[in-house]
């Protein structure tokens, strides 16, 4: 049967729709266990499957768990909007903010994240390669900022670059410790004292 035929009977939308439950329950136990502890087994029980099934719908555990990356990703940017019409802290702040309200997702990040320090580990060169990206953006845009007069002139762009995903990332490790904690209030307090020039 052609992928035509699948669609005029209704069974690709099925098909599409029993994925993203995969997904969904991927997320929810590779946030809580991680890629290695996180089995297939839970993840198929999550959505009364065998775990045959769910790889029916992927080609693997690793190709699920990257899909799982991909979808994080992707929502992320759907909350920050569009990026050409804000700055770079800007965005920065609206990955706090809506990281605060999605402790799945943030959840899945943050134990990921520390998993891929692993060089072995299957999204280890995605990790490293996220955070090479991230810093070379930010330290572009603080020079900028630095020439234009909005954050310290002694501010060191390549150190600042990498210390600004330091504080995200540890905000979130302490906000999933504990959600009493102000994601978006600290955040804004640490750029305000390190970044700004003296008034």
């Amino acid at each position: 049967m052609t992928d035509t035929q699948d669609r005029k009977r209704g069974s690709y939308p099925k098909g599409q729709a029993r994925r993203q439950e995969i997904l969904d329950a991927a997320l929810l136990v590779f946030g809580k266990s991680g890629f290695h502890s996180g089995s297939l087994r839970e993840i198929a029980k999550r959505v009364q499957l065998t775990p045959a099934g769910v790889l029916h719908h992927f080609a693997s555990k690793e190709d699920l768990f990257t899909e799982v990356l991909r979808q994080r990703d992707d929502r992320v940017r759907a909350a920050v909007g569009d990026v050409s019409e804000i700055t770079l802290l800007e965005q920065m702040r609206k990955v706090v903010a809506y990281n605060q309200t999605t402790r799945g997702l943030t959840s899945l990040y943050t134990v990921i994240s520390a998993e891929a320090t692993d060089y072995e580990y299957p999204v280890h060169e995605y990790f490293v390669e996220r955070y090479a990206a991230t810093a070379a953006d930010t330290e572009r845009v603080l020079s900028e900022a630095q020439r234009d007069g909005l954050v310290r002139t002694d501010l060191d762009v390549r150190h600042a670059s990498r210390l600004i995903t330091a504080v995200m990332d540890g905000l979130q490790q302490q906000w999933l410790l504990d959600e009493s904690v102000d994601m978006p209030a600290a955040f804004d307090e640490f750029l305000r004292g390190y970044l700004l020039p003296p008034s």
